[in-house]
């Protein structure tokens, strides 16, 4: 490894992998801290969907970017990516390790590479033709079957309910004509600016999914439905980056009469089962990456591949 840079421990996967449980004990047995690459643990009041941990389960490892922006506001890649470069900055600069840990993909790829995000790519009136068709009835639905003919790779990893994501790539291919899968394959050509340790957790898919629809009976037992709820009440509405999020997506649909609370409670554990299909998708395409069975591998085992990288 290059002891030049600032080394950086990066642990990914699907959800509900146990991903910051093994980020936590690393975090205690390497002197780290914790960086959040999860897109809805940024915000605050967004704390049981998001199976954010409490203080106590913390246990004094300091975490970042976890409640730092209001749910009213927007969050996108780049926004992650300059944050998470200056907590690692920060991090390092305190002699401890960082240790990035989340499941969004795309988030962690703008970080490790250091992805430019130009405006030149950018094009508001062409993205408010879009944002307009997709609107329409059926318009999300089409979106999706011109994206899949334009770039397939990328649709292949895209959920069609990611408005965002899906405008953001046929804005992209509408104005250059070049699938935005080979523009992200050129960025992944790049390499990363950081002493990197590329780690994704992986379970039995099986297990992982009973894990999921667990997790999601718990979520409603702890109380998500309020939280919900209230995000409603303090203003959040059904078209905010954070409400798009899975749990309160489908949450807010029930609580605007769209879909019945089992209804509601069902279409979240199958699109959170189709999110993690997705999320082992796109890490296997990532280059850097070593997987590790949580079923076969434990925390001393992950400790020792750090050494030996550090020390080779």
């Amino acid at each position: 490894m290059n002891k030049d840079r600032i080394p950086l421990l990066v642990i990914a996967g699907p959800t509900a992998a146990g991903k910051s449980a093994l980020a936590l004990e690393l975090a205690e047995r390497l002197d780290g801290e914790i960086i959040s690459a999860d897109s809805v643990q940024v915000y605050r009041y967004m704390d049981i969907g998001s199976a954010k941990l409490t203080k106590e389960e913390m246990r004094g490892i300091p975490h970042h970017l976890i409640d730092v922006l209001d749910p009213k506001e927007s969050f996108d890649a780049a926004r992650f990516q300059a944050m998470a470069k200056t907590a690692i900055r920060e991090v390092d600069s305190r002699g401890h390790l960082p240790i990035v840990c989340g499941g969004t993909g795309f988030y962690l790829r703008a970080l490790i590479y250091d992805t430019a995000f130009t405006e030149e790519e950018t094009d508001p009136a062409l993205r408010k033709v879009l944002q307009e068709e997709a609107a329409l009835p059926g318009g999300k639905e089409r979106l999706y079957q011109e994206l899949t003919a334009a770039d397939p790779d990328y649709a292949a990893a895209l959920s069609p309910n990611n408005v965002k994501r899906l405008i953001r790539a046929l804005e992209y291919f509408r104005a250059t004509g070049e699938p935005l899968s080979r523009h992200n394959k050129k960025e992944r050509e790049k390499e990363s600016p950081y002493d990197l340790l590329y780690l994704a957790a992986v379970l039995d898919r099986q297990k992982l999914y009973e894990r999921i629809d667990r997790r999601v009976d718990r979520m409603m037992e702890a109380g998500l439905l309020e939280e919900v709820r209230f995000l409603k009440e303090y203003g959040c509405t059904a078209d905010m980056t954070s409400m798009q999020a899975l749990g309160y997506r489908q949450l807010y649909q029930y609580l605007e009469g769209q879909l019945s609370l089992p209804e509601a409670v069902e279409t979240v554990k199958q699109e959170t089962r189709h999110f993690a299909k997705r999320q082992l998708t796109w890490f296997r395409a990532e280059k850097d990456i070593h997987f590790i069975d949580l079923d076969r591998t434990g925390t001393a085992d992950v400790q020792r591949i750090w050494d030996q990288r550090r020390n080779a």
